[in-house]
């Protein structure tokens, strides 16, 4: 089992399908296909052959998913990075993750050349731009144009072959390479497809970053099963609202923060929003606040994915959401979920512990890193590292990220109890609660929010608003701050760690 031959397929049974809508891009599942076999046979002509690893550093763009399944096709390890990161991130994980090739734009190959000395692994010729060329690399264009269309040759491909390395985010340190192999991007396929009910006939749209693991949540069913699949170069709220109506879109993946975006525009309108069959959100816990302004006005449509891209998920499936609304759904079929204490026993239900699981899209572990792997695998199991809890019909629910959890005066404090309070104040949009070190309690809880636009509610207002209304007294915030956005990763993950960090600058100075 592999996923090399499935767009090869889909170009035989079923050519004429539109396969990729891109800007002025419409192609068909034979026309696609012919773009996946020049670039197979151009990578093949680099040299470049089963198991090297090649990086893209490149937003959204049509070339990208020709790089991930060209790379399909003849076993090369495709490592997504994000534009984002700056040069001396770039150059740890090109060397930690061994790769001789890099696509990118000019002015990233640029950056990379000036720091040469430390990638002796990628050739000149083997960094290929997807800008004009004009700094004088080789491009995209000049790559495939010369090269073959015909299929490239057999990879003698197997289920074990490493398919691509995605870097996590390094919150809590370096960035570890977790690694999915064919199988596991396989069972993406057969999981999602299933889970989210996509057809043949399914019309995928995806508008956040193609380079982080979220997006082959609807990626990899969507080519599967051959549907047609929609890539916005960036997310753009009153875009998406247009495509939806106009190429009556049925599945679309969103993190919380292109939700709340969503809710909150102008341009939001449920009847042009009818074709939708799924909105799932990922990436971070949807306040339900959020979630039941959505299943208001498209009802029936929600779903929610907990999961991490280590490769254990669940997920609330949008008929049991109105029994479950505040639950994160429950494993899919061959998959199985505990909850642990800090010594590893099972809990039983309503008991909150460690959320750990097992399945068969697992990774294979962390690239080079068999401490860490043994660290977070054990006999099967997956630890994550999230703190949560099982109700008596065995669904999750998801108390917060361990490394989240404030501990104030002995007392475990979790933001996202918080949170939920305090987006339901009628000027706030969306709101994030980190812990700072405090001299009486050790931690104390501080509270950042998104206002709408128009307001000026004071800080001290909301702050006195939330803790009027918080279940308990170690709940309370400290203090409040207004901010106009919150950062983000490429992911589009609410990034606490750095507001933590700015508010504690701010306050010693």
């Amino acid at each position: 089992m592999h996923i090399g031959d499935i767009i090869t397929r889909h170009a035989r049974y079923r050519p004429d399908h539109v396969a990729v809508v891109f800007e002025e891009h419409r192609l068909t599942y034979r026309q696609f296909n012919t773009r996946l076999n020049r670039l197979a046979n151009a990578l093949l002509g680099l040299g470049i052959r089963k198991g090297d690893k090649i990086a893209t550093i490149v937003p959204n763009r049509l070339e990208v998913l020709d790089i991930y399944w060209a790379a399909a096709k003849i076993g090369v390890v495709v490592v997504p990075l994000s534009t984002l990161l700056r040069a001396p991130a770039l150059v740890t994980l090109l060397q930690d993750s061994d790769t001789v090739a890099v696509f990118a734009e000019d002015d990233v190959l640029t950056l990379l050349e000036s720091l040469r000395a430390g990638l002796p692994a990628i050739a000149r010729d083997r960094m290929i731009t997807l800008s004009s060329g004009t700094g004088g690399w080789r491009t995209y264009a000049d790559l495939v144009s010369a090269a073959s269309p015909d299929e490239p040759p057999d990879a003698d491909l197997t289920a074990d072959d490493l398919y691509n390395i995605i870097y996590s985010s390094g919150t809590t340190g370096l960035p570890k390479g977790i690694m999915h192999t064919h199988f596991v991007r396989a069972m993406y396929c057969l999981t999602f497809a299933t889970a989210f009910r996509i057809m043949p006939e399914s019309i995928i749209l995806h508008a956040g970053s193609i380079a982080f693991n979220g997006s082959f949540l609807s990626l990899m069913p969507a080519f599967f099963q051959g549907a047609t699949y929609i890539l916005h170069p960036h997310f753009d709220v009153e875009r998406v609202v247009q495509t939806i109506a106009d190429e009556k879109v049925t599945h679309i993946v969103m993190v919380p923060s292109q939700i709340v975006a969503l809710l909150h525009s102008p341009s939001f309108d449920p009847a042009r929003l009818r074709s939708l069959e799924m909105i799932c959100t990922v990436g971070a816990p949807l306040h339900l606040e959020h979630k039941q302004r959505l299943n208001d006005a498209l009802p029936g449509v929600f779903y929610e994915l907990y999961g991490l891209t280590e490769g254990f998920s669940t997920i609330l499936d949008k008929t049991m959401y109105a029994a479950k609304p505040g639950s994160v759904g429950a494993p899919p079929p061959f998959y199985q979920i505990k909850i642990v204490d800090a010594d590893g026993r099972e809990l039983p239900p309503g008991q909150v512990g460690e959320i750990a699981g097992r399945g068969p899209k697992i990774m294979t572990g962390y690239y080079k890193r068999p401490d860490l792997t043994a660290a977070v695998l054990r006999d099967g199991w997956l630890y994550t590292g999230d703190l949560g809890y099982l109700d008596e019909d065995g669904y999750l629910y998801l108390v917060d990220r361990k490394k989240d959890m404030i501990i104030s005066g002995g007392i475990n404090v979790y933001p996202r109890d918080i949170e939920e309070i305090l987006v339901q104040h009628p000027d706030v949009v969306e709101a994030a609660v980190f812990g700072v070190p405090d001299k009486k309690w050790g931690e104390t809880p501080v509270a950042a929010v998104v206002l709408r636009p128009g307001c000026d509610t004071p800080p001290a207002a909301i702050r006195d608003w939330l803790n009027q209304r918080v279940h308990a007294v170690y709940q309370r915030v400290s203090e409040v701050i207004i901010r106009d956005t919150f950062p983000r990763s490429a992911a589009g993950k609410t990034l606490k760690r750095v507001m933590r960090d700015e508010f504690l600058h701010e306050n010693q100075s």
